[in-house]
């Protein structure tokens, strides 16, 4: 039986704290860009999903993919998200965070940054979907710069859509405390801070990421797919 002296235990405590710190500090890939491992379809239309040229492909009818992980336990709660996507015309779909697997139907849970250039939805890329909206539709009746409605939803009217399709862009989200920041390209889109006392059911709290398949006309391709746990 071997022992360790309190030195050595301590010196060995320092270092997998460390090894720890370094993993909390360090992007980590979520796709290899070969296969789905660690990422789990929902039972509704899961072969929307599939991986060609390196690339995580969303196309077919209304389905979602969740990162579940090596365990099935991704969990997320402050991060930075990092990953290049491509859209075809006409197309739409969506990056899901603080959310969680469901084998059917829209997410009930979460929040979606959406990822549309020149889909008929007026929300574009960089939107925090539901939340503040990057709107560009295609006729503007009333000119503003910002606006929010009744039910606190912001709309901050561009002429189009900062991606385009057919060409890759970065995308990033980070969720640190209360704030969620979108950028696009290097361009923030998104930084909300969610108030004390809101109410609606998406809320920030803690889950981990998903990828949208939006409409049988929809193609969109996903890659180099990296997180950041700040915790």
């Amino acid at each position: 039986m071997k022992t360790f002296s309190l030195a050595s235990l301590l010196c060995l405590l320092a270092c997998l704290a460390f090894g720890q710190n370094q993993h909390q500090g360090q992007y980590v890939s979520i796709f290899d860009g070969q296969t789905l491992n660690g990422w789990t379809p929902t039972k509704e239309n899961a072969s929307s999903f599939f991986v060609k040229d390196g690339a995580l492909v969303c196309r077919g009818g209304r389905a979602h993919i969740f990162y579940t992980g090596e365990n099935g336990q991704a969990d997320y709660k402050n991060f930075e998200l990092s990953l290049k996507v491509r859209t075809m015309p006409g197309s739409n779909s969506g990056v899901y965070f603080h959310t969680q697997y469901q084998e059917k139907g829209w997410p009930t849970v979460g929040f979606e940054a959406q990822v549309n250039s020149t889909h008929s939805d007026p929300r574009k890329t960089g939107s925090l979907y539901g939340i503040v909206n990057i709107w560009a539709p295609p006729e503007v009746k009333e000119r503003f710069v910002v606006r929010v409605d009744q039910k606190q939803e912001v709309f901050v009217l561009k002429p189009q859509a900062p991606s385009t399709d057919g060409e890759w862009f970065d995308y990033y989200i980070r969720v640190q405390d209360n704030t969620i920041t979108i950028k696009v390209n290097g361009e923030t889109t998104v930084e909300w801070t969610q108030p004390e006392g809101w109410a609606k059911a998406r809320r920030i709290g803690h889950g981990t990421i998903g990828l949208q398949g939006h409409d049988p006309k929809s193609e969109v391709h996903y890659k180099d797919i990296k997180i950041r746990a700040l915790d």
